[in-house]
C-alpha cells in the first residue's frame, strides 16, 4: 500500500477503528534527568569497601567453623546482597559442603531446609528425602517442628526450589504458609520476627527482585542480636555504592530517552523509562554490568512502544505494513510507513545500529542478529493478535499459548542479556542454545505470560 493510501486510510475508516488504551502519563516526570556523582564520597565508599571485601574473604574460606556456620555465613552474604564479590571462593566451598553433607541428627528443620535451599539455588541434586526426619508415621509434619518459626520460614522459602513429581515439598509449601499466617496473627512472635515473616509471605526470596530484597534483609539483619558489625557495614557501604551507579547510569538512560523524544511522536504509547532500567537492573545488578544494562534498557523501551502500537492504537492494515517493515530491517522499508510508525521504525534501526558498533568494539557484535530475529518474531506474533482482535476470533488455548510464548519476550531478553555479558560467558554456543528453545525459557515464558494475563485481566475488572 502507498503512503498516500495510507494517509487517506487514516484520514477515513481507520480513527473509528483505533482501540485506545489510554495509558496514564509517566509517574517520574523530570526527576531522573539530572543526577552529578559525587566523587569523594564514591571513592570514600570505594576505599572502606575493599578493606572490608578482604576481611570478609578470609572469613569464607577460613578453616575450623562447623558446615551449619559456613551454610548460615553463606545465606547471610547472599541475602546481604554482596555474595557476587566472593563467587569464586562461595562456589569452592559449597562443594565441600556437598561432598560432606550428611543427614546430620543434630541439624534442625532451619539448617537441613536451608542447605537445601542454599545448594538447589547453585545447582546441587539435594533429594527432598533429608524433610522425612521431620515426618511422623502418617506422612505429617512432626508436632515439635510445627511451632517452629525459624523453622518453618526456612522450609517455605526451600519449597520454592521443588520440581516436578515432588509431592511432599507441595504439600510443605501449602503447610508452612498456614502455619506461618496463623503463627503471625498469634501473640507469641516478635514485632521483628513477625515483620520478617510478613515479607516473606508478600515476597519469597526465590521471586523477589535482589536489590529490593537485599534492601529488606538489611534492615532485618540490623536488628538481629547475632549480626556481624563487619558484614553489616559491607551490606551498607556496598549497597549505598551501587545505588550510586544506578542512578548516574538511569540518568543517561532518562536524557537519551528524552533526546530522542519518541513518545511526542506516538503519545498513545506508555513512556516506561524508568521501569524498563529497573527490570534490567533485575536481569543483572552488579556493576561489571554497566553496558548490558544500558542495551537491554533501550531494547526493552522499544518493545514496549511497539506493543503498545499492536495493542493500543494501529489498525490491521497499518500493523501488517509495520510487520513487514520489521522484518526487512531495512531503512528503505520506512517509505512505506505513517509518520507515527516512522519515528518507531527510525528508532529500532538506530538503536540496534549503536549497539552493534560498540558490541563490535569489544569483539562481540556476533549475538545482535539474534536479538533482531527476535525482535522479528514478536512482531510477527503481535500482528497474529491483532488479526485475532480484528476477525473477532477466539484462539483455543494450545492457540493461545503457542503465540504467548513468543510474546512473552523470553527468547529476546535472554539474547538482549546476553549481549551484556562477557565473551567468555555469552559464547556463540549460549546464543545458539537459545534457538533450540530450551525448556527453561519456555516455562519462564509461559510463566510471565499467564501471571502478567491474570494481572491485567484483574486491572481490566476494577476499572470496568
Amino acid at each position: 500500500m502507498a503512503s498516500s493510501q495510507v494517509g487517506d486510510m487514516v484520514n477515513g475508516n481507520a480513527e473509528r477503528t483505533r482501540h485506545l488504551a489510554k495509558f496514564p502519563p509517566s509517574l517520574w516526570g523530570d526527576r531522573f534527568t539530572s543526577f552529578t556523582l559525587d566523587k569523594q564520597l564514591w571513592d570514600k565508599y570505594g576505599n572502606e569497601i575493599e578493606v572490608l571485601k578482604e576481611q570478609v574473604r578470609s572469613m569464607v574460606v577460613a578453616g575450623g567453623r562447623k558446615a551449619a556456620e559456613q551454610m548460615n555465613l553463606i545465606n547471610v552474604l547472599e541475602r546481604l546482597g554482596v555474595s557476587y564479590h566472593f563467587e569464586k571462593e562461595i562456589e569452592e566451598q559449597l562443594e565441600q559442603l556437598f561432598a560432606k553433607f550428611e543427614d546430620n541428627e543434630d541439624y534442625d528443620l532451619f539448617n537441613i531446609a536451608l542447605h537445601f535451599r542454599i545448594f538447589r539455588q547453585h545447582g546441587y541434586k539435594m533429594s527432598c528425602d533429608v524433610f522425612n526426619k521431620f515426618r511422623d508415621s502418617n506422612g505429617e509434619f512432626k508436632e515439635t517442628v510445627s511451632n517452629d518459626v525459624q523453622g518453618m520460614l526456612s522450609l517455605y522459602e526451600a519449597t520454592y526450589l521443588k520440581i516436578r513429581g515432588e509431592g511432599f515439598l507441595d504439600e510443605a509449601h501449602a503447610f508452612t504458609i498456614a502455619q506461618l499466617e496463623s503463627l503471625v496473627e498469634g501473640p507469641h512472635l516478635s514485632s521483628d520476627l513477625s515483620e520478617q515473616v510478613m515479607h516473606a509471605l508478600k515476597q519469597s526470596i526465590h521471586r523477589g527482585f535482589p536489590r529490593l530484597e537485599a534492601k529488606h534483609f538489611i534492615s532485618f539483619y540490623e536488628k538481629d542480636a547475632s549480626r556481624n558489625e563487619t558484614l553489616l557495614r559491607l551490606a551498607k557501604l556496598d549497597f549505598n555504592q551501587l545505588q550510586l551507579s544506578h542512578r548516574e547510569e538511569l540518568c543517561h538512560i532518562f536524557r537519551w530517552w528524552k533526546e530522542l523524544d519518541l513518545i511526542s511522536k506516538v503519545p498513545y504509547a506508555r513512556d516506561r523509562a524508568v521501569e524498563c532500567f529497573f527490570w534490567s537492573t533485575c536481569a543483572y545488578y552488579e556493576p561489571q554490568h554497566s553496558v548490558g544494562r544500558a542495551v537491554l534498557t533501550k531494547i526493552m523501551l522499544l518493545l514496549s512502544v511497539t506493543d503498545d502500537t499492536y495493542d493500543a492504537y494501529g489498525t490491521y492494515d497499518e500493523l501488517k505494513l509495520y510487520t513487514n517493515a520489521v522484518q526487512r530491517w531495512n531503512v528503505s522499508a520506512m517509505d512505506e510507513l505513517l509518520d507515527y510508525m516512522k519515528a518507531l521504525y527510525r528508532a529500532l534501526l538506530n538503536v540496534y545500529d549503536e549497539v552493534d558498533r560498540d558490541l563490535a568494539k569489544q569483539g562481540r557484535a556476533y549475538g545482535v542478529h539474534h536479538s533482531k530475529d527476535a525482535f522479528k518474531e514478536i512482531v510477527r506474533s503481535y500482528e497474529i493478535e491483532a488479526e485475532w482482535f480484528k476477525e473477532g476470533y477466539v484462539a483455543s488455548f494450545e492457540e493461545y499459548m503457542k503465540n504467548a510464548l513468543v510474546t512473552s519476550t523470553g527468547r529476546l531478553h535472554t539474547t538482549s542479556c546476553f549481549m551484556g555479558l562477557e565473551a567468555d560467558v555469552a559464547t556463540t554456543e549460549a546464543f545458539e542454545w537459545i534457538l533450540t528453545k530450551p525448556k527453561m525459557v519456555a516455562a519462564s515464558g509461559a510463566i510471565g505470560r499467564l501471571v502478567d494475563d491474570v494481572m491485567s485481566h484483574d486491572v481490566r475488572l476494577s476499572h470496568s
